[in-house]
């Protein structure tokens, strides 16, 4: 079925409380199509942390929205982005996903640039133009925008796209929460952690920021927590989803898990107690008793639109993720952390992060096989009449972390961007 044989891809009725995708908008390769040409490649997308270049001659190569990119940390000491492609043929020029050098060779024919993307040498210089590496036409291509907010590095394709503060909003609220958990500073932890899923990337989206699933789908999780005295038992999952504008999107909670950033709990013991009192007195004496409770003791699950999600919960994960076919995407995944953390701190976090939000921890694979599930069940869509997913949870009434305004912020930006492409476009 294609895109203008159904009507609209998104459906909103406030007096009735009813807000509705098309499953279509799950399926469409020609949607996907529209999404390439009118959200990634029109939207700030995150490369890496400035963390992952810390020194000079540091890089990175990364694919974003389908592009090989070098992420660059040149030996002026500036960090920049390069399309990961040589300007003479077209093959990549670094082949390596992380490392340090002052130099990319091409293998192909043997040209030689610096970090910081210039031509520096060119074999049979002799024969080419005696101005041409003043030209700059043997240079490495920069990507059209870079942009560096408090060590999240970010690229868009869009020469004309607003700057990076307008873009992100309300959103920088929750970014800065994370980021001044560390006066010195955030870091990656070393290691990236890539898998793929058999579903719509729009799936991840919904159930990165969904707090309505949590109890049912991860009651394994929860039951190990209360095995091994790892929760406290007072704390209720409670809190807020919000629309942030932009697309953007937040649900912000409490919860009976430990939290390395300073919330305790009893399978810790006394030195974990303490490690936990000193960071709390720490934050307190930064930002505030209110602003250090926020830190310390509310979890949050935010997306910047399109798809990057930090979970700053057990632990901080950053994770994007690209779609490869309407019905396949390519997830990747990295922990953060303060800086200048205890060697006990960042053991827990690892664990943390590891035993929840990693491939194989109790999280992802439960995610995984729910989503993959949601994909199956498109099959029936249109045939049977069950052409529409139902996102209307707690409209009109007061916000609750379990709610789905965190997602309809989501789609009320994606359709906004999305829908008359895809419907001009056909299948």
């Amino acid at each position: 079925m294609d895109a203008t044989s159904f009507g609209p891809l998104v459906q909103e009725d406030q007096a009735r409380g009813l807000f509705q995708v098309a499953r279509t908008a799950f399926t469409s390769a020609g949607i996907m199509d529209a999404e390439y040409a009118q959200v990634f490649d029109k939207c700030w997308l995150y490369l890496g942390h400035e963390s992952e270049v810390a020194k000079k001659g540091d890089f990175i190569m990364r694919t974003v929205a389908r592009r090989k990119i070098l992420m660059t940390h040149d030996q002026n000491g500036v960090i920049g982005a390069f399309f990961n492609t040589c300007p003479h043929r077209g093959a990549e020029v670094c082949r390596e996903h992380a490392g340090n050098s002052k130099h990319f060779t091409c293998l192909y024919h043997g040209w030689i640039f610096g970090n910081d993307g210039k031509l520096k040498n060119l074999p049979g210089a002799e024969r080419y133009a005696a101005d041409f590496q003043a030209q700059g036409r043997g240079n490495l291509v920069p990507v059209p925008r870079f942009a560096n907010y408090r060590g999240l590095c970010f690229i868009a394709f869009d020469p004309a796209i607003c700057p990076i503060e307008e873009y992100l909003g309300n959103a920088k609220e929750y970014l800065d929460l994370v980021v001044d958990q560390s006066e010195a500073g955030m870091t990656i932890v070393q290691g990236m952690q890539e898998y793929s899923i058999r579903a719509n990337w729009k799936l991840l989206v919904e159930n990165s920021n969904d707090g309505y699933h949590a109890v049912m789908t991860h009651a394994t999780y929860l039951d190990y927590l209360a095995n091994t005295h790892a929760l406290d038992k007072e704390v209720a999952l409670r809190g807020v989803g919000r629309e942030l504008g932009n697309g953007h999107a937040v649900v912000e909670y409490s919860s009976p898990w430990g939290r390395p950033v300073a919330n305790w709990i009893p399978k810790w013991g006394q030195e974990g107690k303490q490690e936990m009192e000193a960071i709390h007195a720490r934050l307190i004496a930064l930002h505030g008793r209110e602003r250090a409770d926020r830190m310390c003791f509310k979890n949050r699950n935010l997306l910047v639109f399109p798809n990057l999600v930090i979970n700053d919960i057990m632990a901080i994960t950053i994770r994007t993720f690209f779609p490869l076919k309407p019905d396949f995407m390519h997830v990747n995944g990295w922990c953060l952390a303060p800086t200048q953390e205890s060697a006990w701190a960042r053991q827990y976090r690892i664990d943390n992060f590891l035993e929840f939000l990693g491939p194989g921890g109790f999280a992802t694979p439960d995610d995984v096989e729910a989503l993959e599930s949601c994909q199956a069940g498109y099959q029936n869509a249109w045939e049977v009449g069950a052409g529409w997913n139902d996102i209307s949870k707690g409209m009109g009434m007061d916000p609750s972390y379990d709610d789905e305004a965190q997602m309809r912020s989501f789609w009320k930006e994606w359709n906004r961007r999305v829908a008359p492409a895809a419907i001009k476009g056909g299948k």
